[in-house]
């Protein structure tokens, strides 16, 4: 199971917020780049960055940020955050990000996650399954819709869609632990359609790391933990590997 930093990028700098709330936030470092350094340095095996201010606006505000963020090291970069349309699709992928992860587009446009799909033989194309209450939210979370998560999960899928990002926005944020109800739903629904799943949110203890790699799992992201020192990359690491 690979251990993935996440860096949420909102006006520039390194934040966090709680529970996906923006007038919630916390900033960690006016230096993203270096933030990225230092998680590379530490053994991250890949990057998993947000762009907060393009999720709210509905495309991506942060493009040079993540392009510097991407020359600056040396491992694979996932950025999520405004990707609604193939142009944009592009742009990001030409800045040198391997993975795209798609959230609101796969809710409101899910013909363009096929095209890009197909487009990119899906290995590209990560969807993000952000649930409140069991249903997915968009548009930076600002949105809840009336579709459930497994529903979303098997829209996707059907589509081309080889890899997940399940995230319980109740529990982002707040170092408590993950849903493990619901997680283990979505990666057994997951291993039934032959699909991976990544998690995030909740992670704050080695405990939670070993749990996630028990529980199949194929990444999990984290975020605040690391920021506050409850967890260190090493330690996250040496988990997931054993």
């Amino acid at each position: 199971m690979e251990v993935i930093p996440a860096i949420d990028l909102k006006d520039g700098k390194c934040v966090r917020l709680y529970q996906g709330d923006f007038q919630q936030v916390q900033v960690f470092s006016e230096d993203p780049l270096a933030v990225a350094r230092a998680f590379q340095q530490a053994g991250a095996p890949r990057l998993h960055i947000v762009d907060l201010d393009g999720a709210a606006a509905g495309a991506p505000v942060s493009l040079e940020l993540y392009r510097a963020i991407v020359k600056g090291v040396s491992i694979p970069v996932q950025v999520g955050g405004g990707i609604r349309d193939a142009e944009t699709a592009a742009q990001v992928l030409e800045a040198g990000v391997t993975r795209l992860v798609l959230g609101t587009s796969a809710v409101k446009e899910p013909r363009l996650v096929e095209h890009l799909c197909r487009e990119y033989a899906g290995e590209a194309i990560l969807v993000s399954l952000d649930a409140r209450n069991g249903r997915v939210a968009v548009r930076g979370w600002k949105e809840t819709t009336t579709v459930p998560a497994l529903e979303l999960l098997h829209q996707m899928a059907a589509l081309g869609v080889k890899r997940f990002v399940y995230t319980d926005i109740a529990r982002d944020g707040t170092l408590t632990e993950p849903n493990w109800e619901a997680l283990r739903a979505v990666v057994q629904e997951a291993r039934s359609l032959g699909v991976a799943m990544v998690s995030a949110g909740g992670v704050s203890t080695v405990d939670h790391v070993k749990r996630l790699a028990a529980l199949g799992v194929e990444a999990a992201i984290i975020g605040r933990a690391l920021y506050t020192g409850a967890l260190s990359l090493q330690n996250a690491l040496a988990a997931a590997a054993a």
